[in-house]
Formats: C-alpha cells, structure tokens, sequence
C-alpha cells in the first residue's frame, strides 16, 4: 500500500499525469452511466430498432448546440403527449354515449426556418364506433386553419406534410412552410409567436377515449443528433465507451500478462522450449495483424469477442517477448535466485513469486500505453465494416457517417463526435503511460 500511495503522491507531480488520469475518469464514469441506465438487451434493441422505436426522432438532424454557432436558428424537436399531462385534455360528456374529447398544445415557436414534419399518433379505445376527430391549427397572425377531419382507429399516424387534401387546402406542397410563414407576403418569412394546435373529438361509445402525442421533426435533436435511421447517435456514443474501454483493458490486460510469463517460463527452462518460442514470435512478428482479423470478420465472424480472442493471441507473440527475454535472462543468474534455488524452492515459484514480480514496474507504463491502440484496432475495424452488428460503438458510427457521405452533406457532427472520444482516450492513456514511464524509470525522470 505504501508503494502505491508514493507512485500516486509521484504522478501528481507531472500536470500530463493529472490530465490524464482525468480523462479516464471521466471516461469510465460515462462507461458506469451508460451500463446502469441501459441494459446490454435494451442497447442492442436501441440500435437494431426501426421507425417503431425511433419514430419520434427526425433523420439527419444536428445536436441542439447547434444553434449557438449560427445565426439561422434552426427548429430543435420536441413531443407531447396527452396521456403522461404533456397536452391539455379536457373530456365533456354529452350524453351516456356520446362524449366529446378536446385536445391543446400550444407552443413557442422562435426560430428562422419551418420544421421538418410534423406528426400527430393517436391512441384510441373503443369497442365498435371509431371516434372521430377534428384537427385546427392556429397561428401567431390569427389564422385557424381546419388540418383535418377523420374518423380514428385505436392506432392512427397522421402526417401534415403527406395528406394530399392538406396540400390542396392550403394550394402548396410545402405544407410547413405554409403553416409557418405568410405565404402572401413579397418575400415569405416565418412568422415567429405562439402556435396551438386544437384536436376536437367525439367519441360514440360510453368508455371510449382517445389520446393524442405531437411530435415536431425540426433540423435539430438532442445532445449528439441523430442518423439516417433516426437513431439517436448519445446511444453508441454512451455504450460505445464501455465497449471500447472493456476491448481496450482486456486485450491490454491480456496481452501484457500472458507475454511476460510466456517470456519467463521460456527463459527460465531455456533449450527446446525457449526456441520454440521464440521460433513462433519470429514468425508471428511478419503476419500481416490488420490482414488476418478481416479474413475472420470476412469469412467467419464479426462478433466482437471473437476479434479480442483473436486479437490477444496474435499479439501475446510479440516484440515485447524479446524484450522481456532480454530482461530475465539477467535476473534469472541473480543472487535472490541462486538462493530461491538453494532452499529447494520449484521453478513455477522462481518463475512467479521472484522473475515476474520484478518486471511489474516496467510492465504497468507499457501495459497503460498500449490501451489506446487496442481501442483504435476496435474502431478501425468497426469504421472497415467489420465490427460487431449487434452493438453500437464509435467506430460504426464513423463507418455509418462515411458510407452516408456526412462529410460531402456537411454533417460534420456525425464523425467530430466519436473522433473526439476516440481522441480523449488515446490521449489520457498516452499521458498516463508516459508519466508511469517517468516515476517507474529514474532515468527518465529528469529528460
């Protein structure tokens, strides 16, 4: 404990140290946000869902920070729903039968360009009658204009821009601009105020009801926006990170750990078995590493377990054994172990309790700066088409972005984000392992 209180007490000295380790933190805190408040069942639901799940989201929509960067303000989506209260609902019988059911939201609207769509999904119950509705839309200028009059199932999607009699109401088929700007003036503008939108119903059956949700599509959702699916891109932004973190830690953890007893049990027992070693690290070292996980993800699988197992195999053979070779072959003729030898002790316990120990120093710094190519290899597969097509991560956002061409459409925010992520890992690992490198090594201390 003493050892780690002064390897602590020593990395706060270096400003790269505390940065660093900020970063992870911040990084494992999402990581534990992410699997506490989604469930790996729930995530994978999330990103394989259709218009079902996502349907109150618009495609291709920018984060909502969006705004503050430019001087058109662009319309941020928003829901409503009368069943949780979100909408003011007021029910007035009007005999044992029939009851009529009124419906209002009213909202500000301050922005400098129409919504994408918008939507009303009705909800109703009823045993034999249908309900029957009446949808008006006022206006800051005064104007009520009558949407729609349609009888309701007990489940009925209604789209402003796609009813053909809206359109020939209102002359255009550019039904928002229509309802959001004065159509009559020189040079059209949108009209910004108060909007309230009035469903009027009628229900013929006693214990009928019906419920109403608004959505507005506009150009802006959320934190991280949203892609072509309509998915909202916080998701693999969240679970990405404890993927990336688990792939990254794990393959770390394993590689590092296996080379060195791999290296110490081949240096310790020497002959056949240190050539044989080596012979295999020699011929590993010129495989093509990339190469060979997307033959697997090609022909085989894409599983990502399947890519770590991989992945820690073909790396545990690696220049580092050389290195450790090196090492233990000094400690192996030291004195601690020409005593360890003389009171009988066996060569699993010279190899375990007094070769590998003494790398432990050198292994921790290396071990930390090695995370952040096993989480780029993660993503560099995913952005390849190869990653898992079960789990939202970085890397398939990205891949989603380039084969969607985000770049040539200006959706910069698709890449930026899980860039940036990638980017803050590899950086507060890097500068971890550096200063690890720095109090571990003397030498270094004062370069």
């Amino acid at each position: 404990m003493n050892s780690i209180k002064n390897t602590f007490r020593d990395l706060l000295h270096y400003p790269s140290a505390v940065l660093g380790m900020t970063f992870i933190l911040l990084l494992l805190g999402i990581a534990a946000y992410a699997l506490a408040t989604i469930p790996y069942s729930e995530a994978v639901r999330l990103w394989r869902g259709g218009e079902d799940v996502w349907y109150q989201n618009p495609r291709y929509a920018a984060p909502e920070w969006y705004n503050a960067f430019t001087k058109i303000k662009r319309p941020i989506s928003f829901r409503a729903n009368s069943a949780d209260g979100g909408m003011e609902k007021i029910v007035t019988p009007a005999s044992e039968d029939i009851s009529s059911v009124e419906i209002k939201y009213a909202f500000d609207y301050d922005y400098d360009t129409p919504p994408q769509e918008m939507m009303l999904y009705f909800t109703t119950t009823y045993n034999q009658k249908l309900p029957f509705e009446s949808i008006i839309w006022h206006t800051p200028d005064g104007r009520d204009i009558k949407i729609a009059n349609t009888a309701v199932d007990r489940k009925t999607t209604y789209r402003f821009s796609q009813d053909p009699k809206l359109q020939k109401t209102l002359k255009t088929e550019q039904v928002m601009n229509a309802l959001f700007m004065d159509m009559k003036a020189e040079k059209p503008t949108i009209i910004k105020g108060r909007y309230e939108i009035e469903l009027v119903g009628m229900t013929f059956e006693s214990g009928s009801d019906i419920n109403a949700e608004f959505v507005l599509h506009g150009d802006l959702f959320g934190v991280a926006g949203t892609d072509k699916y309509r998915r909202d891109l916080l998701l693999p932004l969240l679970y990405g990170t404890p993927i990336a973190l688990a792939f990254g830690l794990i393959a770390a953890l394993g590689t590092a750990f296996l080379t060195m007893i791999i290296a110490a049990v081949g240096t310790w027992y020497g002959g056949w078995i240190d050539e044989l070693i080596q012979r295999i690290t020699e011929i590993n070292l010129v495989l093509p590493f990339l190469a060979i996980l997307i033959m697997i993800g090609t022909f085989y699988s894409r599983s990502i377990w399947l890519m770590l197992g991989v992945t820690i195999l073909l790396s545990i053979f690696g220049g580092s054994i050389k290195s450790y070779r090196s090492i233990f072959l000094q400690s192996k003729e030291a004195s601690y172990v020409e005593a360890a030898r003389a009171y009988g002790a066996s060569s699993w316990r010279i190899i375990f309790y007094y070769l590998i120990p003494r790398m432990i120093p050198l292994l921790i710094p290396t071990l930390v700066s090695s995370v952040p190519g096993f989480v780029f290899l993660e993503a560099s597969l995913a952005v390849l088409g190869l990653g898992d097509p079960l789990l939202p991560t970085w890397g398939k956002v990205i891949n989603d972005a380039f084969a969607d061409g985000a770049l040539y459409q200006g959706r910069y925010y698709w890449i930026l984000e899980p860039a940036a992520l990638l980017m803050f890992t590899g950086l507060g690992f890097a500068m971890l392992g550096f200063a690890l490198d720095r109090v571990f090594n003397p030498r270094l201390r004062d370069v």
